[in-house]
C-alpha cells in the first residue's frame, strides 16, 4: 500500500509515470506493508531514485570494470589513491562527483568486488538525482570499501520475504569452494524486468546465478546456493533528506568507523555485524 499525505495513492496518480516507475508502484502496492509519503514530490523522489539505481547497474554492466579481490584492486589514480586494504579514497582536490563518474567513463582502469559496486552504484544513483553541485557538498570525503558508506548515505537491510526494483539482494552460497572464496556469494540489484545485476556476472536470472554459484561449491556439498531474504536500500531518513537536502551537509558529519575485513563478496548483514563488533569493542 502507499500513502501519501495520509490517503491512499489513487490510479489516476500513477499514469503520470513511465514504464519501470509503474512496476515499482504495482510492486508496492503489492508489498505487505504501507510506504508513506508526506508529498507527491517526495514519492516522485523515491521512484527517480530507484529508477536512477537500476539505471546505474546497467550502466556498470556496460561498463569495463572488472571484478577482483581486494588484493589486486585497482582505481584511476587521478581520482582515488588506493589504500593497502584495497579502498578508494578520494585524492584532496579532487570533485566527489567526477571521481564517481570517472569510474563508468573509465572503467578498464578500475576493478573491484562485489559489494563496493553496490556501494559505487548507490552513489552513482545519488548523483544522478541530487545534481553533482549537491552531490560534492554531502559527499567531500568519499571511501569506497566493501559496504562501507558516508553518514549521509545510510542503508538499511533487514529480512523480508519480498523486494522491489532497485533493492540490492544476496545469493547466498554457503558451501562455497575454498580456493574460489569470492564465490561465497553474489550482491545484486534487483530490476524491473525480473532480472538482476551483480558485478562479475553481468544481467541474469535468478536461476541463472545460483546454477552458476552451485559450480563453485566443494566437491561433496550439499547446500545449494540460493537467494536469501536479505533487502538492503537506502533507509527512509537518508531518502528524506536527500529529498529536502537538508542535515549533515551544513553541520559537522562523525565519520563512521570503516572495517577492513578483507572478505570479497560478504553480504551487507555481514557487514554490518562485523562494524557492530568493532564499535561494541570501543565502547569497552
Amino acid at each position: 500500500m502507499i500513502q501519501v499525505a495520509g490517503r491512499p495513492l489513487t490510479a489516476e496518480s500513477v499514469a503520470e509515470f513511465g514504464a519501470d516507475e509503474r512496476i515499482i508502484i504495482q510492486q508496492m502496492l503489492n508489498a505487505p506493508e504501507t510506504f508513506s509519503y508526506r508529498t507527491m514530490n517526495e514519492l516522485r523522489f523515491e521512484l527517480n531514485m530507484r529508477k536512477n539505481i537500476m539505471d546505474s547497474a546497467r550502466e556498470m554492466s556496460d561498463s569495463k570494470a572488472a571484478f577482483t579481490i581486494f588484493e589486486t584492486a585497482r582505481c584511476n589514480p587521478a581520482y582515488w589513491n588506493l589504500t593497502n586494504a584495497g579502498g578508494f579514497l578520494l585524492r584532496p582536490g579532487v570533485r566527489p562527483s567526477e571521481a564517481v563518474l570517472d569510474i563508468y567513463r573509465n572503467g578498464s582502469l578500475y576493478a573491484f568486488e562485489c559489494a563496493t559496486a553496490m556501494v559505487i552504484v548507490y552513489y552513482h544513483a545519488v548523483l544522478k538525482s541530487i545534481g553533482s553541485p549537491n552531490f560534492d557538498i554531502l559527499f567531500q570525503n568519499l571511501y569506497l570499501y566493501s559496504w562501507h558508506t558516508d553518514p549521509d548515505l545510510e542503508l538499511h537491510s533487514s529480512y523480508l520475504n519480498y523486494f522491489l526494483p532497485g533493492d540490492v539482494v544476496y545469493f547466498n552460497n554457503p558451501e562455497f569452494h575454498p580456493n574460489v572464496s569470492w564465490f561465497r556469494g553474489l550482491n545484486a540489484v534487483v530490476l524491473s524486468d525480473g532480472t538482476y545485476f551483480g558485478h562479475g556476472f553481468g544481467i541474469m536470472t535468478a536461476d541463472q546465478i545460483i546454477n552458476f554459484l552451485n559450480t563453485q561449491r566443494f566437491p561433496g556439498s550439499t547446500q545449494p546456493a540460493y537467494l536469501a531474504n536479505i533487502v538492503t536500500r537506502i533507509s527512509s531518513s537518508t531518502m528524506h533528506k536527500l529529498f529536502t537536502l537538508q542535515g549533515s551537509r551544513i553541520a559537522h558529519k562523525k565519520p563512521k568507523v570503516v572495517v577492513h575485513h578483507n572478505l570479497c563478496s560478504i553480504s551487507s548483514v555481514q557487514y554490518e555485524h562485523y562494524c557492530k563488533q568493532v564499535n561494541g569493542s570501543n565502547s569497552n
